[in-house]
This record gives structure tokens, C-alpha cells and sequence, in this order.
């Protein structure tokens, strides 16, 4: 069905909820799918059950909002440890209808003792919410904890919170449904509406953890709908759009489609990150089902894909990705060979290679600041700098609210395109800062420039360059990952050397689990191997002198030390980027399970004990 009398100007609302009663009371997305759920990553499980229309979606969500409000005060604090799927969708907009203040956490296994339950604790504390929001099986789970570990810190924190069920929500009360066509028949007009105010925090939703410890950002409703509307231009996206997104739901990105979806009253495939980590080619099965024309993706999807699939047309199986128009890349550094690679291969199945969209975004933005896409054919012709892909095209490609600048770092001015230095956004999706934190909020999110009478720029810690008449923006690492050594002024982004090693020797090594770390004036690479076994320690030594080789050939940068560690020791955030802070801790505090450690020019130190090959951690020297 085409929708062709939406006009793409119309109707811009201040909150993103108050797009539902609009198309709700349009009789062609009535019964038309906002969401659609598959459990496994797949099309065949899905039901009835797995769809929800935009009518459905608008009634269920004035019913949570009731509910909600009968515990419930406007401006309360809750976190939501809702399960990723349909009900979180409709809890997500039940919260800005119903006025609270929502802060998205993956439901961690309370028995575990890891990093998910210490970011819970952590958002516990720092929110203190009045209530928290999960299905009733998890509600089970967290009251035996608190019951068996009453003086652990993180039982305290929940139990301290009232519990509301999932379930309880949609069970509608009997005022509710005398009220019913009460609500249906006035609801569509804004002056019924007392949900969140644009200027109302609305969400709080922690930065990756990518260069420290994760930070509550607090972004109002009107914020968080600009930014979606900012994206809907970028990508000219429109009703008859479809998305496919495996992206994790609580944060970023991806909680962001969900919000996306709505303003421009598209459908929306949703699975988890699991389905596709598990069975990567599911995302591509999942796009030929529904005809997907548009679907976010990490930037290391692409390689993981093509490592994991083991692509060949004999393979293929039904595959058709004609129809996709916006293959969007987020998570820099986006390399050209690597898409290069993605489009050669699955260009035979009606890839587009123009579908291609380098993305740029950071949660201090709500997420979307940029893209280089510019509608149709535009990979090909893109420019590249230092092996990357731009994330941005600056100069008549986003909405004239956003500024983008790229400032030297020390002074607080803008430099000429061409030079590296950090990037800064100025933008109505600017969030309000960071929770608890007055004097990082004052530094990060009201930086001025220098000499110039300007709005507050938001300081993204990213470092950038802007090249060409297009005015291109490169995003190029994180400042606070740069490696400066002493002996001479050269500036390296570790990421060249994490991606000369992989390249190198991809049969051995983890993709995307290596981390290169300035330590005691030298540079470690840490990388993980595929197999913990099956390696004696005469292959391991090749492997790190061999990596050395090449890292000097290709990147000029001699290493000090190479090490090679068990998988899950190189510590990601949830979108996948690698913790090099993490890693450079772990490697001075010996938190690392060391297959084999080299430091060049110095003895080799290794594992290898009476013939057998131990896996003990091992205390490296030059720390």
C-alpha cells in the first residue's frame, strides 16, 4: 500500500508520542504494522502476535499510561529492565505519556557477578528512580536474590524500589474501560495531552563506555524528537519505508529507531542482537522477507558477516536485497576496503552499492548527527582519507539547526578544513548533560568558540577532519585514544594498528577484540585468538613477531610488546566498541589470561613450563 498524500512536513509534533493518536486516527495506518517482533531472527516464527499496528500501539500505550499514573507521578525517575521486544516498545512510549523520566537497562542476570549487574547498581544509585518496570519472571528472579543476598549492595539498591509488572500494565481497569471511548475521541486533540513537555527530561541513557566509565545522559523530549526528525530528512525516509534493526533497544541507536519509526510512520522489523551474533545471516534473510529499504548496522557487521557467512552464490539461497536504500553504518571508523568488500560480494543479489550510508552519532546528540549519504549513487564517488569513509556531508546535507565544527582541541578554535582537531556539534538534540556530574556537564556541553559570539557546542571527545567542496566529515578516533609517544610529535589512532594485525592474520585473531595501548612509553597490542588451544608456544612467538612485521611495514609504528590472550579478554561495550582504557588496566594489573607475552628487544616471556602450556596470567616486566 502507498501512503502517497503524507506530506513529509506534516504533522511535526513537540514529543514523539503525540505522532501515535495522529496515525491512529488515520484509517490507512490503522491496522498497519509500527512493529513487528521475530523472536529468533527469523520470519517464519512470526504470528499475529508478533505485529503491532499503530492503533494497537496507540490504545495499549494510553492503557500503560493509566496505569502507570495510578502508582505513579509525573517527572518520577523508572527504570525500565523491560525484555527487548514489543512490550518495551509500548512501555517506552507509555513513559513519555505518562510524563515520567525512563532509563532503558538490559535486565542482567542478578545471580552473575559482571559488569551488567555493576552497571544496574550504578544506575541505581545515580537515578534513584521511584519505581522499576520489568515482566513478572524477572520480578521473581531479583525478590529470590534480595532475599538470599540481603546485604550485598546491589540487593539493597532493589529493594529499595517498588516493583510494577509488566503484566499489571495491560491489564486495563474497570475506570479504564468506561472511559474508553472517552479517551479514543478526545485524545487527538493536543490540548488533552499531559504527557512529557518538550523541554521535560524525558530519557536518560548511558554513553558506551568506549574511553571511561559509562555516563548518565539526560535528553528531553523535545530533543529526542528533533533528532529523529533531523534523521528522517537525512535519509529521506517516509510511511512506505520498511526498517529491519537487530540493534539492542536500550540506548543509542537503536533505541532511537524505535522513536524513528513512529515520526515517519514506517514499519519496523525487530529482533535481538542475540539472533544475529548467533546466525549472522538472518539480518540478510530478514531484509529479503519484508523488502527492508533501510536497516542500522555497526560498522563491524559488515566483515563479521562476510567472515562468518562464508558468502558464494552457490550459498545464497533466496537472498534479494534490491530493495534496500539505506544500508546505514554507524560505529566509526568505517573502513572503504571493507565496504568495498561488502558491496562486491553481495552486489550480485541486488545490493546497491549507493544504498551505502556512513552515519555519525553520539548519545550527548540524543545519537544522530550526520551522513554521508546523499540519495543514491553516492558511495562510489565518496572520497576517502586515511583509508575511511566519511560520516558526514556538511555542506547542504543536514538540517540548518545542527552546526558541526572541527576545533583545536587546546585553543577553542576552529580549524581550516583539512586539519585534524575535535569535533563539536551545536544542536537542538543536544542533551542536557550528564547526571550528577555539574562541572563535566558545564565543560562537555557549553563549550564556546573562541573569538566568536556562538550557540553552546557539545564536545564530542571525537577526533576529525573536514575535506573537500562537499565538505566531507571524516570522523577519524577518539581523542582520548590518540598515542603520543615522547620520542617524537607522531599522532596514532590505534585503530590502524588493531586493523593492520587482524588483516594480517585474521585465521588466528578475534575481529574486532584487539586493543592497542600506549604503556610505559611503548605500545602493547592486546589481541584475543580465536582457539585458546591447539597453539604451541613456537606459533604463538611467530604470531607476535610476524604481527610486529607487518605493523611496521604498513603503518610505520614499531610495537614493544605484543599479547596474545584468551577470548572475552579484551573487554566491548554493548554496540561493540573495544574498552582500550578497560584493556590498559587489566594489562598493568595483571587481569589479563595471557596466552603468550613478547616484548621485543627483551627476553620473550611466555607460558611454557615443563613441556605443558599453562594459561595463568603473566606479570609483565616493563609495567
Amino acid at each position: 500500500m502507498l501512503y502517497e498524500n503524507f506530506d513529509p512536513l506534516f504533522p511535526e509534533q513537540p514529543v514523539v508520542d503525540r505522532y501515535l493518536p495522529v496515525w491512529a486516527s488515520l484509517p490507512a495506518f490503522q491496522s498497519k504494522p509500527a512493529f513487528i517482533w521475530s523472536e529468533d531472527g527469523t520470519a517464519k516464527a512470526i504470528n499475529e502476535d508478533s505485529f503491532l499496528t499503530y492503533r494497537q500501539l496507540h490504545d495499549s500505550v494510553q492503557l500503560i499510561t493509566e496505569q502507570l499514573l495510578r502508582q505513579l507521578r509525573r517527572r518520577d525517575t523508572v527504570v525500565v529492565l523491560c525484555s527487548a521486544g514489543l512490550d518495551f516498545v509500548q512501555l517506552i512510549y507509555g513513559c513519555q505519556r505518562a510524563g515520567l523520566v525512563s532509563v532503558p537497562i538490559s535486565p542482567p542476570d542478578v545471580f552473575s557477578e559482571n559488569e551488567n549487574c555493576h552497571h544496574l547498581a550504578r544506575a541505581l544509585s545515580q537515578t534513584k528512580p521511584r519505581a522499576a518496570i520489568a515482566h513478572q519472571s524477572y520480578i521473581n528472579t531479583v525478590f529470590r536474590y534480595i532475599s538470599s543476598s540481603a546485604d550485598k549492595k546491589l540487593a539493597l539498591l532493589l529493594k529499595g524500589v517498588r516493583w510494577i509488572s509488566m503484566e499489571s500494565l495491560k491489564q486495563p481497569h474497570k475506570e479504564s474501560e468506561l472511559n474508553q471511548h472517552k479517551h479514543q475521541s478526545s485524545f487527538y486533540h493536543s490540548s488533552s495531552y499531559s504527557g512529557c513537555n518538550p523541554d521535560d527530561p524525558y530519557l536518560i541513557q548511558y554513553t558506551s563506555g568506549a574511553t571511561a566509565i559509562s555516563k548518565a545522559v539526560v535528553i528531553t523530549a523535545g530533543a529526542a524528537a528533533h533528532n529523529v526528525r533531523a534523521a528522517r530528512k537525512a535519509y529521506d525516509l517516509n510511511p512506505n519505508d520498511l526498517i529491519v534493526s537487530w540493534l539492542p533497544q536500550y540506548h543509542d541507536c537503536g533505541l532511537m529507531f524505535l522513536l524513528l519509526t513512529v515520526i515517519t510512520g514506517a514499519t519496523c522489523v525487530l529482533t535481538s542482537p542475540i539472533s544475529f551474533v548467533t546466525q549472522p545471516i538472518t539480518w540478510l534473510h530478514l531484509i529479503t522477507a519484508f523488502k527492508a529499504t533501510c536497516t542500522p548496522v555497526p560498522s563491524f557487521t559488515l566483515p563479521l558477516v562476510l567472515k562468518r557467512v562464508g558468502y558464494s552464490s552457490g550459498r545464497a539461497g533466496n537472498l534479494d536485497l534490491r530493495s534496500l536504500r539505506n544500508l546505514i553504518l554507524i560505529n566509526e571508523p568505517i573502513y572503504r576496503s571493507t565496504v568495498e568488500e561488502f558491496v562486491e560480494v553481495f552486489k550480485t543479489v541486488g545490493l546497491d552499492p549507493g544504498c551505502v550510508s556512513p552515519s555519525y552519532g553520539l548519545a550527548e546528540n540524543c545519537t544522530f548527527v550526520s551522513t554521508a549519504w546523499c540519495g543514491g549513487g553516492g558511495f562510489p564517488a565518496m572520497p576517502s582519507y586515511r583509508q575511511l569513509l566519511p560520516s558526514g556531508r556538511l555542506r547542504d546535507g543536514m538540517c540548518k539547526e545542527i552546526e558541526v565544527v572541527v576545533v583545536n582541541e587546546e585553543t577553542g578554535e576552529v580549524v581550516e578544513d583539512g586539519v585534524e582537531g575535535e569535533i563539536w556539534v551545536s544542536s537542538p538534540s543536544n542533551a542536557l548533560g550528564y547526571l550528577g556530574h555539574p562541572s563535566v556537564t558545564e565543560e562537555t556541553f557549553h563549550s564556546k568558540l573562541k573569538n566568536k559570539s556562538s550557540l553552546n557546542f557539545v564536545r564530542t571527545g571525537d577526533r576529525g577532519v573536514i575535506k573537500g567542496s562537499d565538505r566531507f566529515l571524516f570522523v577519524i578516533g577518539r581523542c582520548s585514544d590518540v598515542i603520543k609517544l615522547n620520542n617524537n610529535n607522531q599522532q596514532i589512532h590505534p585503530h590502524y594498528i588493531e586493523s593492520t594485525s587482524y588483516n594480517n592474520f585474521s585465521a588466528y585473531l578475534r575481529g574486532g577484540c584487539i586493543a592497542a595501548v600506549k604503556v610505559s612509553g611503548t605500545i602493547a597490542l592486546v589481541a584475543e585468538m580465536q582457539r585458546d588451544d591447539r597453539h604451541d608456544a613456537e606459533l604463538l612467538r611467530k604470531i607476535c613477531e610476524d604481527i610486529r612485521k607487518a605493523v611496521l611495514i604498513e603503518e610505520g609504528i614499531e610495537l614493544g610488546l605484543v599479547v596474545l590472550v584468551k577470548r572475552g579478554n579484551v573487554s566491548k561495550t554493548t554496540s561493540g566498541k573495544v574498552k582500550r582504557w578497560v584493556v590498559k588496566e587489566k594489562l598493568a594489573g595483571g587481569g589479563l589470561g595471557v596466552l603468550m607475552a613478547f616484548e621485543f628487544g627483551k627476553n620473550c616471556v611466555d607460558l611454557k613450563r615443563k613441556g605443558e602450556f599453562e594459561t595463568r596470567p603473566v606479570l609483565i616486566s616493563m609495567l
